[in-house]
């Protein structure tokens, strides 16, 4: 999820139909620029080469029943797009689903050379960039753990996933350590304990205290992706064991 604004000029991206390494190629209609999906760089046209890196916010891939309770209020986007007929739109588990048998398979339909065999091409990952570091994380193990205390690039890291989806959010956590305190079933996690059990909730922005919200522990960006896509363009990352 990118910023739209680039040079300082809202604008809006559509798909150019193009890949680069089995990875989508963006445009944006002000300049006609190619940009990387995965990166958020520039990679054709006039913004080409110009350092420009699109600052990215926090996303989540969830289920619309996990969202909604955390998010009761919140708006959805409608079937009734104008472009396609709305009994198009179904699940990607889905027989129906254009890509379905891409999702539900281990082929990778357009090559990529850089591969590391240590996790299956398509196991999805969330993938953290911080300080000077990047680091791994398997969905499947996130949702065994809950709560990852870490620390990557020397940053000290926290992540809340849930035990039913593929969310996941990090926080810096500046020193504390955390463990998870009640939640929605095995759903995302509502609350973190600190190590000397005070509450913190656990919101889209930060971290909030329960009994101090002015301090806050900020959200850090992620990605979500499968392992040989997050590989690609992270080839030195570290990779989370439970237990390491």
């Amino acid at each position: 999820m990118y910023s739209g604004i680039v040079n300082g000029q809202r604008t809006t991206f559509g798909t150019s139909g193009l890949l680069y390494r089995s990875n989508k190629v963006m445009y944006d209609r002000a300049t006609r620029s190619l940009w990387h999906q995965f990166t958020g760089e520039p990679i054709i046209g006039p913004l080409a080469d110009s350092g420009i890196e699109q600052p990215f916010f926090p996303a989540v891939v969830t289920t619309w029943a996990e969202w909604l309770a955390e998010h009761p209020d919140t708006t959805v986007l409608s079937k009734q797009t104008g472009v396609y007929e709305p009994e198009f739109y179904v699940p990607e588990d889905d027989p129906r689903a254009i890509y379905n048998d891409y999702f539900t398979t281990d082929e990778i339909r357009f090559p990529v050379w850089l591969r590391d065999p240590v996790i299956e091409p398509k196991k999805v990952v969330i993938g953290l960039a911080v300080g000077d570091g990047e680091k791994a994380y398997k969905v499947e193990d996130l949702r065994k753990v809950r709560v990852v205390n870490d620390t990557v690039g020397g940053v000290a890291v926290v992540l809340a996933a849930s035990g039913e989806s593929r969310s996941a959010r990090a926080y810096a956590r500046e020193g504390e350590t955390f463990s998870v305190d009640g939640g929605r079933d095995d759903g995302a996690p509502g609350f973190l304990l600190d190590a000397g059990g005070a509450r913190w909730e656990v919101t889209e922005e930060a971290l909030v205290k329960e009994d101090d919200p002015s301090r806050t522990l900020p959200r850090i960006p992620t990605l979500t992706s499968f392992w040989f896509g997050w590989y690609q363009y992270h080839p030195a990352t570290e990779i989370y064991e439970p237990g390491g």
